[in-house]
Parts: structure tokens; sequence; C-alpha cells
């Protein structure tokens, strides 16, 4: 091997080592999976394409950091904000459900927690990555301005020192604060999103696994008495990309005995996605034996109860992204 390819071996080991992390960065900043993927896939190549003009003045994970926020101030100029269905409107009475898709570009996204959550020794730290990027969490950055985002980003997420993100931006340690204070206050009206998270630990502890192996087993009998009883009173139901949402375990269990009664007898395979619980929902092939791709369900819970189910149903974005296959044989479910 000539030193020119060993050297741009180590180059593309050194960048490629950094991507999963840029990966979170980018998807807090635009709630897209694919647009994240797709920033760090640009940032990555303008870095090995400029990678001779890095002079070591800050460390190749702060340069990288910069080009990644050049990448998204850019993509985040056309004012596109991602929104879950509860961020555009009031809960949908069972009596008035109807199915509305709105574009795919309307709403927040999910990803698969390996993509976006480098591996962390400190549980503290971990636990920090896994809450900032909740749906809840991600939505309510969506209400800030782009470099607000940034920054609240660097600085509580991060950990970055005011100092560090200054010189990220090319602004003061002042403007940093100011933008930091002013993004703070933002969330802070938008605090029942905010906070409305799940609580599920990292691993699950056992009051967890159990409350879930209750639900795999209540929904995939389709049982609304056991279902209804797992979930909290006023639980959540979202299904982008329509803009349908219910609120209550009695319209939720409605709801899936009447429009979505084609969903009994559905297999549920589990996953992980936004720092929760997820799974892949497979309901019974309309055209032949075993089980065909439906959704995505992220699960929030919280105090011993789930209180959303938040199912993405564009599921030839979502099952090659999270690695599912695309068919289940009857016996193997």
């Amino acid at each position: 091997m000539s030193d020119l390819t060993a050297t741009t071996t180590d180059i593309d080991s050194r960048l490629e080592g950094h991507r999963v992390e840029l990966t979170g960065y980018c998807y807090r900043m635009l709630g897209s999976a694919f647009e994240a993927e797709d920033a760090v896939q640009d940032t990555l190549v303008r870095a090995w394409r400029n990678i001779e003009k890095f002079e070591g003045r800050s460390s190749l994970r702060s340069w990288l950091y910069r080009i990644a926020t050049n990448v998204c101030l850019d993509m985040l100029t056309a004012g596109n904000k991602r929104a879950r269905p509860v961020d555009l409107s009031g809960p949908t009475p069972l009596a008035q459900a109807a199915l509305n898709p709105l574009p795919e570009n309307t709403w927040l996204e999910p990803m698969p927690d390996g993509r976006i959550l480098p591996s962390v020794e400190d549980p503290a730290e971990a636990a920090v990555a896994r809450e900032s990027v909740r749906l809840a969490f991600v939505a309510a950055l969506q209400h800030l301005p782009p470099k607000q985002r940034a920054v609240l980003i660097l600085r509580e997420v991060l950990a970055w020192k005011a100092s560090e993100v200054a010189e990220l931006l090319d602004t003061s340690v002042a403007s940093v604060n100011s933008a930091l204070q002013r993004a703070r206050a933002t969330l802070t009206d938008h605090q029942g999103d905010a906070t409305a998270t799940a609580d599920a630990a990292d691993p699950l502890d056992e009051e967890q696994r159990k409350l879930l192996e209750r639900y795999v087993a209540a929904f995939e009998g389709y049982d609304m008495k056991a279902l209804t009883a797992l979930l909290h009173e006023d639980a959540v139901m979202t299904m982008p990309p329509f803009d349908l949402w219910l609120q209550g375990h009695d319209d939720i269990a409605g709801f899936m005995t009447s429009i979505g009664a084609a969903c009994e007898g559905s297999r549920l395979v589990a996953t992980s996605a936004n720092g929760t619980p997820a799974f892949a929902h497979y309901k019974p092939n309309p055209d032949g034996p075993g089980f065909v791709p439906w959704a995505v369900q992220v699960i929030d819970i919280s105090d011993g109860a789930i209180t959303g189910m938040h199912c993405f149903l564009d599921t030839p974005r979502w099952f090659p992204l999270f690695g599912l296959p695309d068919h289940l044989d009857a016996d193997a479910a």
C-alpha cells in the first residue's frame, strides 16, 4: 500500500468515526432522518475535499461540527419546520376521524437509535443523549430559529463551552449566551410539548419490559380491553402522514376496531427509535400468506403506562432505514 493510499484510508476512517454523533446533531437540527443523513454525507465530503485546509487550530471534531452546522443552516433557510400531528391541531374526536394525508416534509421523522446515539460509557451522558432525541424534544427544537437551535444543542446537549460555540459560529460569547437564554425561554413556552417524553430506561427495567410484553400480547391479540388497561387515560395516537391524532384510550381502542380494523391479527417486531422502545408493525398480507409492513411504532412510556403510540406509516422509507425485512412469513411470526 502506498503512503498516499494509507493516508487516504486513515482520513476516511477518522471522518467516518464521527458519522453517528454528527447524524444525531443534524437530526436534532433538521427533524428529518433522511435530510440529516444527507447533511452528514455532505459534511464528510466537504471535509474530505478540504482536509488540506484543516490547520489543526481546533480539533477535527470541532471542525466537522462547524461544517455540519453550516450545512444545516443552509438547509434551514427555506424556513421549513417539521412537526408532529399534535403540534398542528387539537385531537380529533373518534366520530369525526378521517385520514387526510399531508406532504412528507410536514412531519417530524423517526430515527433508529443506532444511527444517532453513539456508544458512551457514562450513564448520565447516555441519558441526556436519549432525552435529546425524543420526538417531543426534537419537535420543541423546531420552534427555535436555526442559530438558536444550534446554540441550544451545542451548549445543553453536547455540553460545549460558550467560547467553543462562539468560535464555531464566528460570534461572541455574549451573543451565544443571549441566544441560549432566548432559546430556553422559547422551550419553556412549549414546555408541555418538550416534557411530554417517555421515561423508559436503557436498558429497560423489569416493569417497563413487562409492560411492553403485555402491550405486544394485547395488540397482536387485538384485545382492546387489555390494551386499554395499558394505556394512560390521556394517551395519544398519531399516524403520520395523516394529520389525524387521537387522545384517550377509549378513542384509540374505538379507532382500532373501526377504521383501523384491518390491523387485527398483526405482528410486532421489537426495535428502537428516538431513545425509546419501538416496534415494526406488520399486518396480515391481504394478497397471500404472511405479513407485510404497515408502520413503525414509537412508544412513549410514563409512570408505568403507555402515553404515546406514534405510528409512522410510510413503510417503503422507514423499514429499509431501520433494517427491517419487507415481509414476515407466517411461521416466522
